[in-house]
């Protein structure tokens, strides 16, 4: 899979074309303690994490004790209205402290133009992220965190900083912060959620779990040893409130957010199958495939190991290997070669996995690939099986790529579960399964689109749900590629088939799609002036909007109210589907 990118600033333009500015709110949360909210009401960067489009806020903020410590500005897509408020709110000169929760070159940005107003202020960061500033060129003071046995930081006053190493394999120099006086935890990328709205804390805590949770899908399922190593680390203190990086302040959930973070950790840890995922990144575009990957491999119901080889020890690459169904390795290339470390992992890789597991290799490039191609060539070589050919991003992937790469780690993880189901022993069918199998529903097909993005899959499990709202409910299986375009507030089509014609389309819409394949090619459709897929051999269809969704099991039930509609064939019976056992459609 090859991929082109967008230049740079068109990267940086919202998603849907809104012409709203990016603003900055500002407003006290605790004692001496006040929120800058840079807020984008669209989305920012093609990252996996950012797909609901409903923007993002990056919070940053300003504890004034005898001292003054400004804690995590934002990425430089906010940079100049972060510092007109930060000048506005207070003078740049009077801060000592700039405390950074990690560290990537986006906020590297912001962090140079704010260091020009603020040359008395010291740097604190974790080990590693002092280690990346460094890199960056950075000459400026820096108290490095190493854990264990720095003293807490006093800005008087009452305010004692304490300091958190949370560490994970996408952000190595993870470091959190807790004030013991405002009992506040700033938590950076734990418990946030890429939403941006007026509410600055958890006011809206049924609608945001959904956010919260794709955000934990997104970006932690993957590291879930890490969140359990750091959920254990915040059991000493007790927050009252989470002062998050990302989206609404939590206030009022901080103990049902942090038993879903425990919850939502332990079963990724829990799965029968695993994959490790071993990657390095140059400039965080590795990273963000292998992100998308994962999510794919999640959202099937097989766990994620995720490696970062710069961190890593050999003996942790070598276990995950060890124990894992597959693996997948991923690289940038740099001056035409690999890494040094990714070149370390995969001579442990090669000694350590059995032929048995399925294999995968990615990576992103700017002028070359040779890096990917060393990798492939070395496991064909080897003789492993590969789950999906080579995937190859040049710069940074696009929305479209990283659906795709989502939907080849989804193809991966299936082919792993059907290995093994391929292994176990026949059973036959319980009565019990037997008798749900006799549950009949209408044979249709959901379809949905967003830009250039769309996708569509045969479903049975519909049922009327309202009569005021019209409204009903589907399931969709959560390792469906159509899954991610089916989110509170979406738009959809539930193509009602008719009974006689629905072999077609149901052959059709049935058979394997590959990563990207255009699911309507060779099939009669319409739009609806939403721009929404209509099928032309649809006996009805329902013109839909998703409201809500439940998370049931290895399903979503999705209830979406109805705003439009047609019958196009007066005439026909709808198609029934009748199954003879309720383990399987």
């Amino acid at each position: 899979m090859t991929a082109q990118t967008p230049t740079a600033d068109a990267v940086e333009q919202t998603a849907s074309g809104s012409t709203r500015p990016r603003d900055v709110q500002v407003l006290p949360i605790a004692a001496d303690t006040t929120v800058l909210r840079s807020r984008s009401w669209e989305r920012l960067r093609f990252e996996i994490e950012y797909a609901l489009e409903k923007g993002t806020t990056a919070n940053s903020y300003l504890i004034r004790g005898n001292q003054i410590a400004l804690l995590d500005p934002p990425g430089g897509s906010f940079t100049e209205i972060f510092l007109a408020a930060l000048a506005a709110e207070i003078d740049p000169h009077a801060i000592d402290y700039i405390v950074l929760s990690h560290t990537n070159p986006n906020r590297i940005e912001t962090l140079k133009a704010l260091l020009a107003l603020t040359p008395q202020a010291t740097i604190i960061c974790s080990n590693p992220g002092a280690i990346a500033l460094q890199t960056a060129d950075i000459s400026h003071p820096i108290q490095p965190i190493k854990g264990g046995t720095e003293p807490d930081l006093d800005l008087g006053q009452g305010h004692h900083l304490q300091f958190i190493l949370t560490p994970t394999p996408r952000w190595p120099d993870g470091l959190c912060t807790y004030d013991s006086y405002s009992e506040v935890l700033y938590s950076d990328k734990f418990f946030s959620a890429h939403l941006c709205s007026e509410d600055a804390y958890d006011l809206n805590r049924e609608t945001l779990s959904e956010d919260q949770q794709y955000y934990f899908d997104c970006s932690m399922a993957p590291n879930a040893r890490q969140v359990e190593a750091a959920l254990d680390k915040f059991k000493d203190y007790a927050p009252r409130l989470y002062a998050v990086g990302h989206g609404p302040l939590i206030r009022y959930g901080v103990t049902e957010l942090g038993q879903n973070y425990a919850q939502w950790a332990a079963k990724q840890k829990g799965q029968d199958l695993s994959v490790a995922l071993i990657y390095a990144s140059a400039y965080g575009n590795t990273t963000t495939i292998a992100q998308a990957i994962a999510r794919g491999i999640t959202k099937a119901g097989v766990s994620v190991e995720s490696i970062n080889a710069e961190q890593a020890t050999p003996s942790e690459i070598k276990e995950a290997a060890e124990k894992s169904a597959g693996f997948i390795m991923g690289s940038p290339t740099l001056g035409g070669h690999a890494p040094t470390q990714i070149q370390t992992a995969l001579g442990i890789v090669l000694s350590s996995a059995s032929k048995n597991q399925l294999a995968g290799v990615f990576g992103s490039f700017g002028w070359s690939g040779e890096a990917i191609d060393l990798l492939e060539s070395k496991f064909r070589d080897a003789g492993y099986r590969f789950g999906f050919e080579p995937i190859k991003v040049k710069f940074t992937p696009e929305a479209s790529t990283l659906q795709e790469c989502e939907q080849t780690g989804t193809d991966f993880a299936q082919q792993l579960k059907k290995a093994k189901k391929a292994q176990a022993p026949r059973v036959s069918a319980s009565t019990v399964e037997k008798a749900i199998g006799r549950l009949v529903g209408s044979m249709c097909i959901v379809t949905a689109k967003q830009g250039n993005i769309s996708g569509a899959m045969l479903a049975s499990w519909v049922a009327q749900a309202t009569f005021t709202p019209p409204g009903f409910t589907v399931a969709v299986a959560k390792d469906r590629a159509i899954e991610g375009l089916m989110h509170t507030g979406n738009d959809f089509v539930l193509n009602i088939l008719a009974e006689g014609k629905h072999l077609g389309p149901m052959k059709h819409f049935l058979k394997p799609f590959g990563p990207g394949a255009d699911r309507f090619a060779g099939v009669e459709t319409t739009e609806t002036e939403a721009g929404q897929v209509v099928l032309g051999s649809a006996a009805a269809y329902l013109e839909c909007q998703v409201k809500n969704r439940m998370d049931c099991g290895d399903h979503w039930v999705i209830y979406a109210t109805v705003s439009g509609g047609e019958v196009t064939d007066s005439n026909a019976k709808t198609a029934v589907h009748h199954r003879k056992t309720g383990t399987h459609y």
